[in-house]
């Protein structure tokens, strides 16, 4: 089925064409515009809808062939497919000029419309359309609870927001424990359950009633405590496919329990961050989930944030990357203070401050800005290891200071 969004002032002409076009059965209808949109508002409706045909309305011809080449540009190789009353002829003509190959009119003869859609499609199936769509989906996986790896996913996403074109998304599917909108003293009666439910057929309209906004992020709490709620993996590829053409970057949450829907996630990701603290219990599950994250296909998209790190830690940098066998990422240090003080006050951690310049740091390195990262090479430690030493491939990561 194809994918067709309808731009016609002309209600009459748009329900005859639903008309035929369900007689077809070959295009789906997914969103319908009464009006012809400014060229900011058919970039969101593009992005949103993301069809691969447009049926566009020939009332104005003059505004028609504009958002036709507006169209080309923000989306190319979307079909056009021009619909009008009748078959006139200066119509017909300016259409041919603008490109569009296909001209439809009342009334709309079966056979006629099945012939015009195949030779769409056979367009479309050698060159499909091109929306602009990010790559940069981070999942922030929390060994335990307890380790911070929320508030890594929350600072990291406001520094992602403040560097230039970077519109981000943080997205909280933490459904039994999550604290963002707590964090960010936000109340809303909408959250991740409302999207994912709407996901097939989200609009612009109802992704903003849906989000909190702050400057260039939006975020998307997890809501109320609903234990055993499931959503499937379908409504999470709708919901991230949707989110990648609106956010340049997004942050997602999860409660490292690893519920189907979070394996959905990681294979989604760019980059998974497995957070972890430097404490035996934290360390130890960290390195289950690492060899879960193997059995998946998916080692070699994790990176470890090690949070809480003190110069003088029972467990150091080096222990820890032994332990794990693979490298620290970046560390994180200790600011009980400055983290008390964000949460009471509903905002992030100050940039001053030496764990602000880390996320910020962080925020960097997801977008490839930055200085390079150091390389550190590992120690020994007995405690949790095999007999034998694990050689690992060594990465670029940052240290704390």
């Amino acid at each position: 089925m194809l994918r067709g969004v309808i731009i016609c002032p002309d209600k009459e002409l748009i329900d005859e064409l639903k008309v035929a076009l369900a007689e077809t059965h070959q295009v789906t209808v997914v969103r319908i515009l009464y009006r012809y949109p400014t060229e900011g508002d058919l970039i969101r409706f593009l992005r949103a809808a993301a069809p691969e045909l447009v049926f566009l309305g020939l009332q104005s011809v003059q505004q028609a062939v504009a958002l036709a080449g507006q169209i080309e540009v923000h989306a190319p190789g979307t079909q056009i497919a021009a619909i009008d009353r009748g078959c006139r002829r200066d119509a017909l003509l300016a259409t041919m000029r603008a490109g569009i190959r296909e001209f439809l009119s009342m009334p709309f003869e079966l056979r006629a419309l099945e012939e015009s859609l195949q030779r769409l499609n056979q367009i479309l199936e050698r060159k499909p359309p091109s929306l602009a769509s990010t790559d940069l989906v981070m999942a922030f996986l929390p060994s335990k609870a307890g380790v911070g790896a929320s508030t890594i996913a929350l600072n990291t996403s406001i520094m992602l927001s403040q560097l230039p074109d970077t519109k981000t998304l943080l997205a909280d599917f933490d459904l039994n424990c999550g604290l963002i909108a707590f964090m960010m003293q936000i109340r809303s009666s909408h959250s991740v359950s409302s999207a994912v439910e709407n996901a097939h057929q989200m609009d612009e309209n109802l992704w903003q009633k849906l989000v909190t906004g702050m400057g260039e992020l939006d975020v998307l709490p997890a809501g109320t405590l609903v234990p055993g709620y499931r959503i499937d993996s379908t409504q999470i590829r709708y919901l991230l496919e949707f989110a990648r053409r609106n956010y340049k970057a997004i942050c997602v949450d999860l409660s490292g329990i690893l519920e189907k829907y979070s394996i959905e996630i990681l294979h989604e990701a760019k980059e998974i961050f497995l957070v972890c603290t430097p404490e035996v219990p934290s360390l130890h599950l960290a390195r289950e989930k690492l060899r879960f994250l193997r059995s998946l296909e998916l080692d070699d998209r994790v990176k470890v944030l090690l949070n809480r790190a003190q110069p003088r830690s029972f467990v150091s940098v080096s222990q820890v990357e032994t332990i794990l066998e693979r490298p620290i990422f970046m560390t994180f240090p200790n600011d009980y203070v400055g983290v008390h003080k964000a949460l009471t006050g509903g905002k992030h951690v100050s940039r001053g401050s030496a764990l602000g310049a880390k996320f910020r740091l962080l925020a960097e390195a997801i977008r490839g800005v930055g200085a390079a990262p150091a390389v550190h090479t590992p120690g020994l430690l007995s405690l949790l290891l095999p007999r034998k030493k694990t050689v690992f491939p060594k990465s670029p990561r940052v240290l704390a200071s």
